[in-house]
């Protein structure tokens, strides 16, 4: 992780380094945060946001979800952003605002625990490899399974929630591969660890729906809206393992990634193809103000100084 200045935390901004919490926050004990993973892209307006609102409603949402109130409005949580980027002086940047129950009781109610928040941005490049949007990742079927809608809220974007992601990726990375395909209990595909999926078949685009568990992804809903308004059809449906592999392109989505092809699943090749391509040039100008279209997903924040 590339180091920034400041981070903002509990309405203040601190150095990176004192940006420090109790051992005994309840948040490390038993998972009981929530968090986003938001972009700041270069444009030619200066640094500009992706779909930030929805991603701190999307916060706010999460924190309900696990009997959190949050100390912040989005409002009050959007205007923190964007004085974490310009302190910065960030010109493109990867944004974490997260909340967690802090220090105070340690049984596994919360109690009357305080709700800590803060906010790091820092430079952050392709997050599957700096080769990966052009030529592809390769990915495995996870032997751990997607927690079911009955055992977590997935629609919540909790910390505890990613245990069940971290033991997919170290699985798929001993393995040999890039990331890893979560499959539900049912054995319907769920998503990636940190990512959405979809597939391409005789000209269709398919992607799992929210009944596998998956987290209602921004980054998902942009392709969608993007892919649909371009023409293509784009299907919410139930998809199996043998999708994957008799698949014509392959691709993940997120935030961190953004689109990202899958070029082979468990050994089966796919390949890169024309719509993955597509819809990945489309996004990089959507969210680089390149694209009137959907100019108002920008967000646009305080410029960084010439050079940062």
């Amino acid at each position: 992780m590339q180091e920034s200045e400041k981070i903002w935390m509990n309405g203040e901004l601190v150095d990176w380094a004192d940006a420090r919490v109790h051992v005994g926050a309840h948040g490390l004990h038993y998972g009981t945060g929530v968090f986003e993973g938001i972009r700041c892209y270069a444009t030619d307006r200066g640094p500009a946001v992706f779909r930030l609102a929805e991603h701190l409603q999307r916060l706010e949402t999460s924190a309900k979800l696990l009997y959190m109130e949050l100390p912040y409005s989005v409002e009050e949580l959007r205007a923190a952003c964007h004085e974490a980027i310009a302190v910065n002086e960030l010109s493109e940047c990867y944004i974490r605002p997260i909340a967690f129950f802090g220090y105070g009781e340690l049984g596994v109610h919360t109690g009357t625990n305080p709700i800590d928040v803060a906010i790091m941005c820092w430079p952050w490049g392709a997050y599957l490899g700096e080769n990966s949007q052009s030529q592809g990742i390769t990915a495995m079927i996870s032997s751990w399974r997607r927690v079911g809608p009955n055992t977590i809220p997935h629609a919540a974007k909790a910390t505890g929630v990613y245990l069940n992601s971290m033991l997919a990726t170290h699985e798929a990375q001993r393995c040999g591969f890039d990331e890893a395909i979560l499959l539900t209990e049912e054995g319907a595909i769920a998503d990636g660890p940190g990512e959405t999926i979809f597939v391409v078949k005789d000209g269709t685009i398919y992607t799992p729906d929210l009944n596998a568990s998956i987290l209602p992804g921004i980054t998902r809903d942009t392709v969608i809206q993007i892919a649909q308004d371009r023409g293509h059809a784009v299907v919410e449906k139930s998809l199996i393992r043998t999708d994957l592999y008799t698949a014509d392109e392959v691709f993940f989505t997120g935030t961190a990634a953004e689109v990202t092809p899958v070029r082979a699943v468990d050994n089966h090749e796919i390949g890169v193809g024309p719509v993955t391509l597509e819809l990945q040039a489309a996004y990089a100008d959507t969210v680089r103000g390149r694209s009137e279209r959907w100019s108002h997903w920008l967000d646009f924040a305080t410029a960084a100084r010439a050079g940062a």
